[in-house]
């Protein structure tokens, strides 16, 4: 693994673009913001069709709304990174929490970070924080939780597979078979045809039918942002509602009228506020000082 050095510069005007090796892979990785031992940071998680670039003017929004340091990586297959072997395996998101994301966090030297995951990044986001690591790349078993994990944002995740989302993948295949969302999307991916199949084809696997992760939720020991859109083409209110159901830590969910399924581009001053808000108590959490009283 290669680190990098983080130099989005405290005033959030400078944005870094770099690669990082994990595991023979070269990942884009981009920064913004102050540094790890300035401020907590954001790590940024895309969704099934995105990257680094594709979050667009949000690192900056967020670092300049928080204070904290943004960083966002392009997985395997994805922009700038190195092509994935396709086809993918149908658990990629918990193989992508399990022997990836850790390696992200440890190479940039975070301390404190919060995750924030958009669709496919967010199932990711949930899994590092609340699944069990993958013996093959962690020594330590009994070393569930990373606790330089202060909070989690998700953002339209998915924990299990509904209809809904198969039909709009299935739309989605055929639009990028006719050709504007090709061109759209090698824009932003050195090879589009690598990005797009890798997800989709996974997703419309049969067997991805039965895909269900709502197990790690129970595992989740930090506060939680749940935003989603009310009018979502990827997925249903049960989505978030399963987040509220089952997890033992502080949930909020923020549902926004007139957004599908990316509240950042849909109503990003909502998300935003949001956000600020949330990583604002948890500022106030951690620097609170509990006094005791003696008996």
């Amino acid at each position: 693994m290669t680190a990098f050095q983080w130099s989005g510069g405290a005033d959030n005007s400078q944005q870094n673009t770099q690669f990082i090796t994990v595991g023979g892979t070269a990942l884009e990785v981009v920064c913004v913001g102050p540094a790890p031992g300035q401020a907590p940071t954001i790590v940024l998680l895309h969704e099934g069709l995105g990257c680094a670039a594709l979050w667009r003017a949000f690192p900056q929004a967020l670092s300049q709304a928080t204070g904290y340091g943004v960083l966002a990586y392009s997985r395997q297959g994805y922009g700038q990174s190195d092509a994935a072997v396709l086809p993918r395996p149908l658990d990629y998101m918990s193989l992508e929490a399990q022997r990836v994301l850790p390696h992200i966090i440890d190479g940039a030297g975070i301390q404190r970070c919060v995750l924030l995951g958009h669709s496919d990044g967010a199932s990711i986001a949930a899994l590092y924080a609340g699944g069990v690591p993958d013996p093959a790349s962690v020594p330590d078993p009994a070393s569930v939780l990373d606790h330089r994990v202060r909070g989690l944002i998700l953002m339209a995740p998915h924990f299990f597979t509904e209809p809904v989302a198969i039909a709009a993948i299935t739309a989605t295949k055929a639009a990028y078979q006719r050709g504007p969302l090709q061109e759209s999307l090698a824009r932003y991916h050195r090879d589009p045809d690598n990005a797009f199949y890798g997800w989709c084809d996974a997703w419309l696997d049969a067997d991805f039918a039965d895909w269900d992760i709502t197990d790690c939720i129970d595992y989740l020991r930090v506060p939680t942002l749940v935003i989603q859109g009310a009018d979502d083409q990827y997925g249903t209110s049960a989505q978030p509602q399963v987040v509220q159901d089952r997890c033992y830590a502080p949930v909020d969910i923020l549902m926004l009228d007139n957004c599908q399924h990316a509240p950042h581009i849909d109503q990003p001053e909502q998300t935003i506020a949001a956000i600020a808000e949330f990583t604002a108590r948890l500022d106030a959490i951690e620097n609170s000082v509990v006094h005791i009283k003696p008996l």
